[in-house]
């Protein structure tokens, strides 16, 4: 079976579960959540919610990770992995030439007042903007597989995008991907009760009522620099 390995590469508080949810319900896919979050903290030690729960169930060795993703035999022809662009540290990237690459981006005053939430301290590694950019530049320059989307796209037009979405990942389009039942997932990480809240009270994709929360005037110099790089990106981004 030629399976399609899809990696998403988001920021963080960018609706990535609900996506993750979304290529859930296909009968033709399995999705993975965060499968290098132990990788990471391993490599960089952060201090993240849950930290010792995450290094004690998932695996460390950030290149098994990679081979599990790109050479692992799974029962279902297409695998979406739920990913975090600031997790990609200390790894080989050539293995992102055999996965289907998807550059997941929100505007950035959303994301860190909604980071902030969870963690007061922020910076820009946490934000993992800066990160996607450069791995946008990484993917065009070798001609890998690339694909930009935009959260507030998304939402404004959930069937349309995902169409999109599905036509440039060369797979069909289900219309199951635009519901999920509430509540817990199985594909949840150990880290879901930390994070995962909001999303386990949707049922599909509709704008969070907390994305208007103001941002913290502390992180104003941050969401700065971060709108640079959103604003590089935004335009390759399928549009509603």
């Amino acid at each position: 079976m030629n399976t399609k390995r899809i990696c998403l590469w988001s920021s963080p508080r960018n609706l990535s579960t609900a996506l993750m949810y979304s290529f859930a319900q296909r009968e033709d896919a399995i999705a993975v959540d965060e499968p290098l979050y132990a990788h990471y903290l391993g490599i960089t030690n952060a201090d993240h919610p849950g930290k010792e729960e995450i290094l004690q169930t998932q695996d460390q060795e950030g290149a098994k990770v990679i081979t599990q993703i790109t050479e692992g035999k799974y029962e279902k022809p297409i695998v979406f992995f739920k990913q975090m662009t600031h997790h990609l540290v200390a790894l080989d990237m050539s293995f992102l030439n055999r996965t289907l690459n998807i550059i997941y981006i929100r505007d950035p005053r959303q994301i860190i007042s909604s980071y902030a939430q969870v963690r007061k301290e922020v910076i820009m590694e946490d934000i993992g903007i800066a990160a996607q950019w450069q791995l946008y530049q990484t993917l065009q320059k070798n001609h890998y597989s690339c694909i930009v989307l935009d959260s507030g796209e998304l939402l404004k037009n959930p069937g349309k995008v995902l169409h999109e979405l599905c036509e440039s990942l060369e797979i069909p389009f289900d219309p199951a991907m635009l519901h999920w039942p509430a509540g817990p997932k199985k594909e949840d990480g150990v880290w879901a009760k930390y994070w995962y809240d909001n999303v386990h009270q949707s049922t599909g994709f509709e704008k969070q009522p907390t994305s208007n929360r103001p941002l913290p005037e502390y992180l104003d110099t941050l969401y700065q620099e971060s709108k640079e790089y959103y604003d590089l990106l935004f335009p390759y981004s399928i549009k509603a």
